[in-house]
C-alpha cells in the first residue's frame, strides 16, 4: 500500500492512477476496488474520488463509481486538435475505398492502444472497437507500436505481459514475442491473424516522422477478406499511406 504523501506531485500522480482504474473498468467500481487497483488507502481514494467527482471526471451511482463525462470533453478536445486525425482522414478513406476494409488510426497511451479515427470499410466488423478504446499493445496492431518502443520500455512492457494467449488458443512466451517484435521491427509492418479477435486479420505499419513514432495505421476485416494471396497489395498500401500521414504531419 502506498504510503502518504503531502507532495503536491505525488497527490497529482494518484489522481491520474484513480483516473486510470476508472479508464479500464468496463463497469462500476467499488472505492475498496478502486484503492486497490490504485495501490491506496481507502480513505486516499476516496478524498481523490470527491475532487474527480466535483470537476466531472468521476461519477457515482448506486453501484459504483465510474469516468465522468468531463474525460469526454477532454478526449473531444484532443480529437478536434490534434495533427493527426485531420491529416490521416482522407487516408484512411482512400484505404477504405480501395481495399473495401475497414483502416484505423492508433496511437499509444502509456501501455495500450488508442484509436482515434477509423473509416469503415464495405464490409463493416462483426465487433465493436469504439474510438478512445484502450487495447493491448501485443496484439494485432499494437505490435506496430509497441516495435518501436525504447528497449527497456518495450522489454518492461513484455515481462509484464506475457505469457497471455491469443484468440487462436496460441501461446506466446516473453522469448517469442520478443522476437516477434524484433522481426516486425525489421519488417517495418506486422500482419496479425486471430490474435484478439478469431477470423480476423490485420495489417498494420508504424507512423514515424524520422525516428518519432507519432502512431501506427492498421487495415482490418474477415480473414476470408484478406486471404494471403492479397497480403503483399495489401502490406504495400497500409506502407505507403502510413508514410504518407507522416510526410504530412508538419
Amino acid at each position: 500500500m502506498a504510503t502518504p504523501s503531502a507532495s503536491p506531485m505525488r497527490s497529482l500522480d494518484r489522481a491520474f492512477d484513480v483516473l486510470g482504474v476508472l479508464e479500464d473498468a468496463r463497469h462500476p467500481l467499488r472505492l475498496s476496488d478502486i484503492a486497490r487497483r490504485a495501490d491506496l488507502h481507502v480513505a486516499t481514494a476516496q478524498r481523490i474520488l470527491n475532487v474527480l467527482i466535483d470537476r466531472g471526471y468521476a461519477a457515482r451511482e448506486d453501484t459504483g463509481y465510474l469516468a465522468g463525462p468531463a474525460a469526454v470533453a477532454t478526449a473531444h478536445a484532443f480529437l478536434v486538435n490534434n495533427r493527426l486525425s485531420p491529416v490521416a482522414l482522407p487516408i484512411l478513406q482512400e484505404l477504405a475505398a480501395t481495399t473495401s476494409l475497414t483502416p484505423t488510426l492508433f496511437v499509444r497511451v502509456g501501455g495500450a492502444r488508442v484509436p482515434i479515427a477509423r473509416v469503415e470499410g464495405r464490409n463493416p466488423l462483426r465487433y465493436q472497437l469504439p474510438i478512445g478504446d484502450k487495447l493491448p499493445l501485443h496484439l494485432g496492431a499494437g505490435k506496430a507500436l509497441l516495435a518501436w518502443l525504447p528497449e527497456d520500455e518495450q522489454a518492461a512492457y513484455v515481462a509484464d505481459a506475457t505469457p497471455f494467449t491469443r484468440a487462436s488458443g496460441r501461446q506466446v512466451t516473453a522469448d517469442e514475442l520478443t522476437a516477434e517484435l524484433r522481426a516486425v521491427h525489421d519488417a517495418g509492418y506486422t500482419v496479425s491473424q486471430s490474435e484478439r479477435v478469431t477470423d480476423v486479420t490485420s495489417v498494420s505499419a508504424p507512423i514515424l516522422k524520422g525516428d518519432t513514432l507519432l502512431g501506427a495505421l492498421s487495415i482490418v476485416g474477415p480473414s476470408t477478406d484478406l486471404p494471403e494471396s492479397d497480403h503483399p497489395r495489401v502490406i504495400a498500401e497500409v506502407r505507403n499511406a502510413a508514410q504518407a500521414i507522416a510526410a504530412r504531419c508538419a
